[in-house]
Formats: C-alpha cells, sequence, structure tokens
C-alpha cells in the first residue's frame, strides 16, 4: 500500500515513516509543505494520503486545503487527516463529498501503533476513520437545528457513532443492547433526516455529515 505522508515537524515525520514501513507499507513520499504535497498527490498517486492539516508556507490549514483539491482532481482519493485541531469548515467539506475513504484523528489522542496503523488501512479500503472528539464538534454545531433536534438522546448518541465509521453490531456492543435495537434507531435517524437507509457504513456516514453540512 503507498503512502503519501505530508508533516512538517522532521522528528513526527521520521518517526511516522518508521512506524508505517514496520507495518509493510510502502511510503512513496514524505513531505512538509503544502507545494510539495499537491505535487506528490498528483504525480504519484498513492493508495492513501496522511496529511497534517498546517503545512509550510502559511502554517493555517494548508495540508487540508491541498487533500481537498487533490480529491477535486481525484475523486475517491482516500485521505487521513492528522491535526491537534478541529477545522470545520473543511472537515465537513472533506467528510461531505462522498467519494472514498476519509480519516479525521487529532494528534494528542492516537495512543499506539495499531490503533493509527488501524485507521489508516480502513481509510485506505475507502472506509472512515473519526475520533469521536472531531464528531461531537460537527455535530454539536447543527443541535438545535431541525431535524437532527428532533433525534432523541439515544439517536443522537447512535449516530455519533455511526460517524465515527462503527457497523451496527460494534455499536449495539459499546451500549450494551441488542443489534436489533440498534437497527431500530438508525431506521429512525434516517427517517428523521430524510435520508436513505444504506447497508453501506461509509455511505451512510457520508450521507449523514452531508445533510449536516447543508447550510452551513
Amino acid at each position: 500500500m503507498r503512502v503519501v505522508l505530508a508533516e512538517d515537524l522532521f522528528l513526527l515525520r521520521d518517526g511516522l515513516v518508521r512506524m508505517l514501513e514496520a507495518f509493510d507499507f510502502e511510503i512513496a513520499a514524505a513531505v512538509e509543505t503544502g507545494p510539495e504535497l499537491t505535487k506528490a498527490l498528483a504525480e504519484l498517486a498513492p493508495d492513501v494520503a496522511v496529511v497534517d492539516v498546517r503545512l509550510p508556507p502559511s502554517h493555517t490549514d494548508e495540508g487540508l486545503q491541498c487533500a481537498l483539491a487533490a480529491r477535486r482532481a481525484r475523486p475517491g482519493l482516500p485521505v487521513l487527516v492528522l491535526s491537534q485541531h478541529v477545522e470545520q469548515l473543511y472537515a465537513r467539506e472533506l467528510l461531505a463529498d462522498g467519494n472514498g475513504g476519509v480519516g479525521y484523528l487529532l494528534k494528542d489522542r492516537v495512543f499506539d501503533a495499531e490503533q493509527f496503523v488501524d485507521a489508516v488501512r480502513r481509510v485506505a479500503a475507502g472506509g472512515t476513520a473519526m475520533d469521536p472528539t472531531v464528531i461531537q464538534q460537527l455535530l454539536s454545531r447543527r443541535a438545535s437545528d431541525q431535524p437532527l433536534g428532533a433525534l432523541t438522546p439515544r439517536e443522537r448518541e447512535v449516530l455519533e457513532l455511526m460517524a465515527q465509521g462503527r457497523s451496527n453490531a460494534a455499536i449495539a456492543g459499546q451500549l450494551v443492547v441488542t443489534e436489533r435495537a440498534i437497527a431500530k434507531h438508525t431506521s429512525n435517524i434516517f427517517a428523521k433526516l430524510d435520508l436513505p437507509v444504506s447497508d453501506d457504513d461509509n455511505r451512510r456516514v457520508l450521507a449523514v455529515l452531508a445533510y449536516l453540512d447543508q447550510g452551513r
């Protein structure tokens, strides 16, 4: 699996390269600036991009903007974002376009190599890898809006877990209820949000996030 990695801090970039190579990833490029990232994504066509949000020269949200531009040029390019902050505007745009795997992890909440590597693989395979804090912030922005405001507390809890990429079985296990109960909650959520029910976990998460992004 070929990876393009963008991280401006040398020690962190080198550590990520060594960790990914230890798990049999091929590092197609490891870059430190936005222009280098844009060039690498265009020329190397990686299986997945692992991108820091804040890259030189702007040190603002250049990494995320480069990733969005790359996905517009190559729809479906899997992108896993690493950040110390939740950049809501661009995170919503990344998550709501409905094409390819996406992930958003907070650096200080990645606690071990296997957790990170699992997220990279999941995104590369077309799935999602979302930090719960990111999801909570994205959802809270619309907490008082209808029809999201029509969801019950339990339905909102299920929705947050869905948005993390969890299956119905995984949600049932975490909430200690039956999978049948989660299926009922899921149906209610889609009905209240006027969204089509889908058996594909990634599509349903992106559909919910796309809805939340409307009216921005």
